[in-house]
């Protein structure tokens, strides 16, 4: 009798001493779900629905089309944009083409320039020596005139011949006063063509800036026909958007877009819910006076209520305020009717990975986890 109480008593003692150290080893709440990403899906471009191809609760793999936007308004965008670099590359072609052209034209302005300006150098001095010596003449003939008129005088007698003489004189006074207006004429041509080569030099002289002006607009022209490029790249992005697939694998929900739509860019269409375990995790609210030991990396047992099924897990990591705190309006605790309440902190736990193959956990799911903080 006395070996059986002993029994008992030790039974007793040891089922005390589990119950105590699972109520001090373990911390546990009932405040916890499922959390994970939600990718929304939506258009890069406006456009015509053509074609739904998902419903709602499908699973897609990464990849998979889900909406077609009528392409032809991008196919046809791609066609200008086309044409345009087109016609800018052969501008830019033909000003690069003609900078070496400038260049070789320019030099040969100068050096016939230069020319020009030597021959009318050479005219210039004929044409002074012919000047004077329509002067010379002139000077000649005039003091044959001085003289015929002097005989006119003396000779009386003889005036019937010294008036002819008079005459001729006259006459060759006025035609070498026609050749010295030519020559004089003849010199101001010179001085003229002087004057128009030296400008034609002056204006050769500017090659330098005349290339570099043809560079700029052959630089500019580049630069155009990369702006086109970009242009054309750009139709070409924007006909690829056209086509709306999945970013991750998934089960597609809120399914928003029908076909005939005309949806606009940046309208969220739809939404996938991923179900690998690497992209879902446990949103676990544990009272502030359960996190004294608690620390991230200690395992857990999660308890998922919809399946009576427990998985395997490990603290990621502890939020940095509670969920009231996270709340839109926030509590103020400066009262005068302050009442003491038990905090709640958001502890994130993951799932231990190849646990969930058949991708039975869904996000929202009411789960019991329970952390091992020693």
């Amino acid at each position: 009798m006395r070996g059986a109480l002993l029994v008992v008593g030790f039974a007793v003692i040891v089922i005390a001493g589990v119950i105590y150290w699972r109520s001090t080893a373990w911390e546990s709440t009932d405040n916890a779900q499922i959390d994970g990403f939600v990718f929304p899906v939506s258009s890069r471009v406006s456009g015509h629905v053509m074609r739904v191809m998902v419903e709602d609760n499908q699973y897609v793999e990464a990849g998979t089309v889900l909406v077609q936007l009528d392409p032809k308004d991008y196919e046809v965008a791609i066609a200008v944009a086309r044409s345009a670099l087109a016609n800018n590359e052969a501008t830019a072609a033909a000003l690069l083409t003609g900078v070496p052209i400038t260049s070789t034209d320019t030099a040969s302005q100068i050096s016939t320039a230069q020319a020009d300006i030597d021959g009318a150098k050479a005219g210039f001095a004929a044409a002074e020596r012919q000047f004077e010596a329509a002067q010379a003449s002139l000077r000649g003939a005039e003091a044959n005139d001085l003289k015929a008129q002097d005989d006119v005088a003396r000779y009386r007698p003889l005036a019937a011949k010294a008036v002819n003489s008079q005459h001729a004189t006259a006459a060759a006074v006025e035609s070498a006063r026609a050749s010295a207006a030519a020559a004089e004429d003849g010199v101001t041509q010179a001085r003229a063509k002087i004057a128009q080569a030296q400008a034609a030099l002056q204006a050769a002289r500017t090659a330098p800036q005349q290339v570099s002006v043809q560079r700029s607009r052959a630089r500019a022209a580049q630069a155009e026909t990369e702006r086109s490029r970009a242009e054309l790249q750009q139709a070409q992005l924007n006909l690829q958007y056209t086509t709306i697939v999945a970013p991750v694998a998934g089960l597609v929900g809120r399914r928003s877009v029908q076909p005939g739509q005309n949806a606009s860019a940046g309208q969220q269409m739809l939404t996938i819910v991923p179900l690998d375990s690497s992209n879902i995790w446990v949103t676990a609210n544990f009272k502030e006076t359960q996190l004294k030991y608690m620390r991230p990396g200690q395992p857990a047992k999660i308890s998922v209520d919809a399946y009576g099924r427990t998985y395997d897990g490990r603290i990621l990591n502890i939020a940095g305020a509670s969920g009231a705190r996270y709340s839109l309006l926030p509590p103020e605790n400066a009262t005068g009717n302050y009442v003491k309440v038990v905090q709640r902190i958001p502890v994130k736990i993951v799932f231990e990975q190849g646990q969930d193959t058949e991708h039975l956990l869904r996000l929202g799911m009411s789960v019991e986890p329970e952390v091992r903080v020693r």
